[in-house]
């Protein structure tokens, strides 16, 4: 909040700064004339007339050092000298009150000068030759002290304000970085969350489209010799198809905001739901035996929707793979600080890898998301695995 506030401060001045960072140059040059006339008004109540060459000399070296202030920005310690080196030769040469871009060159070298030694030396030097005139050439009196504090003083404030502009700028920065660091975290999240939808709908509608291909595969075969059970397979296809549309309309529900009123939708499925997936599976072909550890419906939603969307994926597979008259065996077991889920089939389908779909892909970064461990393949017996083990958070019933 305090950054905030700061930043803030600075933007309200930036309109009265604007000009002159738009133009510094312009700046400059009318720094460069105020002083050069603000040094002649000086010299005129001090009687000097440019009568002589000396006089011409004298203003000369003051319109160089006044000169100089177009590039103390640029060159702030060269301008310094060149400034500090007029005054010494015009306090040399007609003994006058100096030159007044001094003034301009010190809070110049403190602003723009990056290095602080160079700094503090150049600043050192002006106040030595100040001091010089003040107690040594003349009378050491009161305005003389108030001239060293002066010059140390313009010094300072230009130092100051570096150092407050520095502090700022990396203020702004850290700010603009963090608005850059908050924009990535949410494409993350966005992208986490397109990719966690692919992956449902995938499990869905590739569990689905199985199953009423199956069913509807019977029903055009039965479909002379015993019209009723062709009507009950398409019966099923029917179930099936109305099935997914729920769980897509579910699933895509989330992407839209709704009130509390209106949120009706049903829990994501869990463990729970496996004997109606076993036996909506049974029902197309695969003999399906499921052993289910009863303390696997108490665990956290996140772990039972993982271990339910890796049994759909396996037996997905296991119908589209495996072949006809196929046995496979579905094992929930609860194991210390880890669920053990294993799908087993004794098919003699083609070998299934990673790289043949998103099926198994997709198990896997589902079971590797929640830091679990992942593995399938093929059996020594023709038959396929899917088993996947998944860390039970501590605490867990």
């Amino acid at each position: 909040m305090a950054e905030r506030t700061t930043i803030a401060g600075v933007r309200a001045w930036r309109p009265l700064l604007a000009p002159a960072q738009r133009w510094p140059l312009s700046t400059d040059l009318l720094i460069a004339v105020l002083s050069l006339t603000l040094t002649l008004l000086m010299w005129a109540r001090q009687g000097m007339a440019m009568t002589s060459f000396t006089d011409v000399g004298t203003f000369v070296c003051a319109f160089v050092g006044n000169l100089a202030l177009l590039w103390r920005r640029s060159h702030p310690l060269c301008t310094h000298y060149v400034v500090l080196a007029a005054c010494v030769l015009v306090q040399l040469g007609s003994m006058s009150g100096g030159v007044f871009a001094l003034t301009f060159s010190l809070y110049s070298v403190g602003r723009h000068a990056k290095e602080s030694q160079d700094s503090m030396i150049a600043m050192a030097a002006a106040v030595l030759f100040v001091a010089a005139d003040a107690f040594v050439i003349s009378s050491a009196s009161i305005g003389g002290t108030l001239a060293v504090i002066m010059a140390v003083a313009l010094w300072y404030a230009g130092r100051r304000y570096r150092f407050r502009g520095e502090y700022l700028r990396l203020l702004e920065e850290r700010a603009e970085h963090l608005e850059r660091e908050r924009s990535v975290d949410a494409e993350r999240a966005v992208t986490a969350e397109r990719t966690r939808i692919a992956r449902e709908m995938h499990d869905i509608v590739a569990h689905q489209l199985s199953l009423m291909t199956v069913q509807a595969g019977a029903a055009k075969t039965v479909s002379k010799s015993d019209p009723e059970a062709a009507r009950e397979a398409m019966a099923a296809v029917e179930k099936a198809g109305r099935q997914a549309v729920c769980e897509m309309r579910h699933l895509l529900g989330v992407l839209r905001p709704v009130s509390e009123e209106e949120n009706g939708l049903d829990p994501q499925p869990g463990v729970g739901d496996l004997p109606a997936l076993v036996r909506e599976v049974g029902d197309v072909g695969p003999a399906v035996a499921l052993t289910m550890d009863p303390t696997a419906s108490a665990l956290p939603a996140r772990l039972q929707l993982t271990a339910y969307r890796i049994v759909q994926e396996a037996l997905t597979n296991v119908i589209r793979h495996a072949g006809e008259g196929v046995a496979v065996d579905v094992a929930i077991t609860r194991l210390e600080g880890m669920l053990l889920v294993a799908v087993r089939d004794d098919g003699r389908g083609g070998d299934i890898t990673e790289s043949s779909g998103h099926g198994l892909r997709g198990m896997r970064e589902r079971v590797e998301l929640i830091g679990g461990r992942f593995d399938a393949g093929r059996l020594a017996n023709g038959g396929f695995q899917v088993r996947a083990e998944l860390p039970v958070e501590p605490g867990a019933s």
